[in-house]
């Protein structure tokens, strides 16, 4: 590894750690949350109860029982069960029946305990009516492949008509709401929903799972935005205009509400959190208003989405639905989007062990970029071949740094090589590196997959579990985070011993960031740190083959040429800037020197 080599890391791993500080989810306060960090670090069993009195949503008005006692009655299809309850016509549980928590049980995206939907709207003499308060009749019916559940309830000398619609198959359940014979006794004002869901832990890493849960929302104006992710303070967000789309993000799963025709007239957005409380993780709450023209004219028609948090499927269901998956921001969401999606699909069609995909991913990103590597090496090769050279231009300035460098500089314009060569190639793979840090941790495709000994490629591999929590690493050791070290540090070590060019603090630095990492990805999704090892071994087999393509003797008499062609040609480009700068820098020293010794 060379000068221009270490550089170019240095400035890959000081990109990579304010990525890291800045775009991924902060760390609860474990001070704050007045708890050991070991006991909010992981989750190797089911989440403790937290007391009923901390966590209980606000006790409801007495029921109107006029329609006899409320009772619960359930739509299914083959992807979810969705159970609601004549008090209010609403929703009030749905369970995800092709998937299970981390810890083996049913997973209930929300249920009565956990959650509660409610709508409410102003008549004119003041009085405010909420469906909560109401007992609705129920009307089961079938209508093609779909199951129909109608409720209606008298008020106001008319009535509310809701009707749910759940397809055979699917994750959405089609919503219309109608007021009929109200339109001289309700307010002209929108009517107020209102969502409130207390997220409950359902994955390994319960930090990952609050960091990863908050709320998103689409405006009409085209402005896509959410709540912060991994924020201990309350969020708070009201629009200022018509909302298209809310959505409730637990991590893998999705509770979204969605208007088909006229979009909602506005909505408020909350997300809190108590760092103590390890069974509801996150309060989220949604406040939309349903334009009252639409709905006392039949058009009121929406939707409920109840599934995963899976790309390719949020990206039918309505115009930019699948910014729920977070895949990261700019040109790195679009590498995921372009290329590392499709590719990973693409593998899926032939293979279902997803540490055997990882690995192939690894190995066709390899050879699409292996000319960029080809590049880096070639340019490794050049600064080895003139060393001797740069050896001679040290002995004979000895210590003065500035001149050394001018010369240095004046070399490589000479025989025709670019400082910048050896890491411009590596830079431009980092569109890559970045987007496998928002892949990996996002895509439910490996939630739950299994691959050796981590049983969830989504989250930190355990293979060995402390009875103590280290600060900076956690309490448990991740084994591809340690072979993933072992094989960088390996890399490291080879280069050096053949770069004898690396010498002095720069050949420590390049050991230290891979120890750094090492406590960075300890707790890091187990198939991003498979990815890099596997990268390792794959950059390790590049380099052999590289090797045998690049003769020190031909590039040699490539550098003579060059010196020969460049030898009345002035510096210019990047290159003439970097020679100018330093002439320009040891004048200036050279002139403060010369005042020194005048004013002693």
């Amino acid at each position: 590894m060379d000068r221009n080599s270490a550089t170019g890391l240095f400035l890959i791993s000081a990109l990579l750690l304010v990525y890291l500080f800045f775009f991924s989810p902060k760390k609860s306060d474990e001070k704050a949350a007045g708890k050991t960090p070991a006991a909010t670090t992981t989750a190797a069993k089911a989440p403790a109860a937290t007391p009923a009195a901390a966590t209980a949503l606000a006790p409801e008005a007495p029921l109107d029982s006029a329609a006899g006692p409320a009772r619960d009655v359930t739509l299914a299809n083959e992807n979810l069960t969705v159970t609601f309850s004549t008090r209010g016509g609403r929703v009030t549980a749905v369970r995800m029946k092709k998937y299970k928590t981390f810890f083996g049980q049913p997973l209930d995206l929300f249920d009565a305990k956990s959650a509660r939907l409610d709508t409410k709207f102003r008549t004119l003499d003041g009085k405010t009516i909420r469906f909560s308060d109401l007992n609705f009749q129920a009307v089961p019916s079938q209508a093609g492949a779909a199951s129909v559940l109608t409720f209606t309830a008298p008020v106001a000398g008319g009535s509310i008509v809701q009707t749910y619609s759940l397809p055979k198959t699917g994750f959405e359940l089609k919503y219309d709401l109608r007021l009929l014979g109200l339109e001289r006794a309700v307010a002209q004002e929108p009517l107020t929903f209102t969502f409130v869901d207390r997220v409950r832990q359902t994955e390994q890493d319960l930090k990952q799972n609050r960091n990863h849960t908050t709320i998103n929302h689409y405006l009409a104006t085209g402005d896509q935005g959410q709540l912060a992710e991994a924020s201990e303070k309350p969020e708070e967000f009201k629009a200022g205009g018509s909302v298209k789309w809310a959505a409730h993000k637990h991590d893998f799963f999705v509770a979204g509400v969605i208007a088909d025709q006229q979009p909602f007239a506005g909505g408020a957005f909350n997300s809190d959190m108590d760092p103590a409380d390890s069974t509801f993780i996150k309060t989220l709450s949604t406040t939309l208003q349903f334009p009252v023209a639409e709905v006392e004219q039949g058009r009121g028609q929406y939707r409920f989405f109840f599934g995963p948090n899976s790309f390719n499927l949020l990206k039918s269901i309505t115009p930019e639905f699948d910014r729920n998956v977070y895949l990261g921001f700019g040109p790195f969401r679009w590498v995921n989007r372009f290329l590392i999606i499709p590719v990973f699909h693409f593998l899926e069609r032939f293979m279902s062990n997803y540490g055997v995909i990882i690995a192939l991913l690894v190995l066709l990103i390899k050879l699409v970029t292996w000319p960029l590597t080809y590049k880096t090496y070639e340019s490794q090769a050049r600064m080895k071949v003139l060393k001797p050279e740069i050896d001679q231009l040290k002995a004979k300035h000895g210590d003065d740094a500035t001149k050394v460098q001018q010369e240095t500089m004046k070399l490589y314009q000479e025989f025709g090589v670019s400082p910048l060569s050896g890491c411009v190639p590596t830079l431009l793979t980092l569109p890559i590196l970045f987007a496998m840090f928002q892949f990996f941790p996002n895509a439910i495709e490996l939630r739950q997959q299994s691959f050796l000994w981590a049983k969830d490629l989504s989250s930190y591999d355990v293979f060995v579990k402390l009875p103590f929590y280290v600060k900076w690493y956690g309490d448990h050791v991740s084994m591809f985070t340690l072979m993933m070290t072992a094989s960088t540090l390996l890399m490291t070590w080879q280069s050096n011993q053949t770069n004898t060019a690396m010498q002095g603090p720069m050949k420590t630095y390049s050991y230290l960031m891979p120890i750094i990492f090492l406590f960075v990805l300890n707790s890091f999704a187990a198939g991003l740190t498979w990815y890099y090892f596997v990268s390792n071994v794959i950059t390790f087999a590049q380099q052999a083959i590289t090797k045998s393509f690049v003769d020190d003797t031909k590039i040699r008499a490539q550098l003579d040429a060059n010196k020969i062609k460049n030898k009345d040609k002035k510096p210019g480009g990047i290159q003439g800037r970097i020679a100018e700068a330093m002439k320009a820098a040891q004048e200036r020293e050279t002139q403060a020197k010369a005042q020194a010794r005048k004013k002693s």
